[in-house]
């Protein structure tokens, strides 16, 4: 198994117990992602894997089981990295032409430790983020030139509903570094 292919099967993992966590009353509590309840966070989870797809002309399966949706998400996109035809596919993005494998990498891979935080939050569980997670995502996030970043914070930007990022929180600069990013995407720590 490639180092991609790990890093998505560690925080997969990571969310999945995250989902399997939430009781049943909890799916409608509001989450940090303005307008969006617990199962939205599930269901946007599950809506990216879905496009992560569409370049390898892969398609998920409806499920209303928030769990049962993010399983089978899971699985499609774990049978894509551990294909090296598919994993190695490449496909336009927003961020330019890249294999689907690094695709997978730098959206739902990531944002399964982002909203991993935000159902966190929402359902009252450990909102501890891997440090590994926030260093390489602080990293990467940290480096996106003010302009990208500028259109990430502009909803619509990239389709009807769709906002990468919200305007940046305010955190001190001697804050952990999983608040600083937190602030970065647009979160109250």
């Amino acid at each position: 198994m490639g180092e991609i292919a790990e890093r998505y099967r560690r925080r997969a993992e990571a969310f999945e117990r995250k989902v399997a966590a939430v009781r049943p009353e909890q799916w409608d509590n509001p989450s940090p992602c303005e307008l969006w309840t617990a199962k939205d966070v599930v269901d946007h989870i599950v809506t990216m894997h879905g496009v992560m797809l569409i370049p390898v002309a892969r398609k998920l399966e409806p499920s209303d089981d928030p769990l049962t949706a993010f399983q089978e998400a899971r699985a499609a996109i774990e049978d894509v990295l551990e294909d090296p035809v598919l994993a190695l596919t490449e496909t336009e993005t927003p961020s330019g032409r890249m294999t689907a494998e690094r695709h997978v990498d730098e959206v739902v891979s990531d944002d399964l430790v982002l909203h991993g935080w935000d159902l966190a939050r929402a359902t009252g569980q450990d909102e501890t983020m891997d440090p590994v997670d926030v260093e390489r995502i602080w990293a990467s996030t940290a480096a996106i030139p003010a302009e990208v970043m500028e259109q990430f914070r502009t909803p619509g930007a990239f389709g009807e509903g769709i906002e990468v990022f919200g305007p940046e929180v305010e955190v001190s600069v001697d804050a952990p570094l999983q608040d600083r990013l937190l602030g970065l995407i647009g979160r109250q720590p």
